[in-house]
């Protein structure tokens, strides 16, 4: 059984982190124990215990064990801007190292590992790496986050043929309705399904007010990325 699964998006605000809730949620229900990181987060709050990306906490909270923050988000950064930037800004330099080795403490105490990365996959984490040289180093199989609105298809597109050529499995793609203009959405997914040579986990409708709830993202079918 693979050690866990990454996590990307065809753009960022296209629903990763409920998505890695609602997975660890399923993976959860098969009797495993799930917990989660998002190795690198920019627009993190200043609190008394450093800074804390909201997102980070929610899949901490999610884990099946006691984990620490600095382990979910070994990299978190207060402005809301790309994190090569936001790390440039206070000098720091971020190292593919360190998230290994979080990912190894936390691989340590669970049958799977949930890790979330930020905005889409080829997001620059340095001058020379991106987000994408992350899931090579931890060598996760792959699941892809549609945020079906126009332009998806070409994004998706894009996205399915970088992960490959990373070397890395497209382990499955999720449908994300976040746009209620979109046109045609049920042809949209159609036409996605046969181009991804990879299983739609789930197809989850847009709701007023908010995105997705989590309580969408259980619908996540988690059997054929255990087969």
């Amino acid at each position: 059984m693979m050690r866990g699964f990454f996590v990307t998006g065809t753009d960022t605000e296209v629903g990763k982190t409920t998505i890695a809730l609602g997975l660890m949620r399923a993976l959860q229900a098969q009797g495993l124990v799930v917990t989660a990181m998002k190795p690198v987060a920019s627009g993190c709050v200043r609190t008394d215990s450093g800074l804390i990306n909201d997102d980070a906490r929610s899949l901490q909270a999610r884990s099946s064990i006691p984990i620490k923050y600095d382990q979910v988000n070994p990299y978190a950064f207060e402005p809301p801007i790309a994190p090569h930037l936001a790390a440039d800004a206070v000098g720091v330099r971020i190292t593919i190292e360190r998230i290994e080795q979080a990912f190894e403490a936390l691989a340590t105490g669970a049958d799977q590992v949930i890790v979330e990365g930020v905005g889409g996959w080829l997001v620059p984490i340095s001058q020379r790496q991106t987000m994408a040289d992350v899931a090579v180093a931890l060598g996760l199989p792959v699941i892809m986050v549609v945020g079906v609105t126009l332009g998806c298809i070409n994004h998706a597109l894009l996205t399915a043929a970088a992960v490959r050529s990373s070397g890395l499995r497209l382990a499955g793609w999720i449908a994300n309705r976040i746009d209620p203009e979109c046109q045609k959405p049920d042809a949209v997914i159609a036409a996605l399904g046969g181009w991804l040579d990879a299983p739609l986990l789930a197809d989850l409708r847009y709701q007023p007010g908010q995105a997705l709830r989590e309580s969408q993202a259980q619908q996540i079918e988690v059997a054929p990325l255990l087969a």
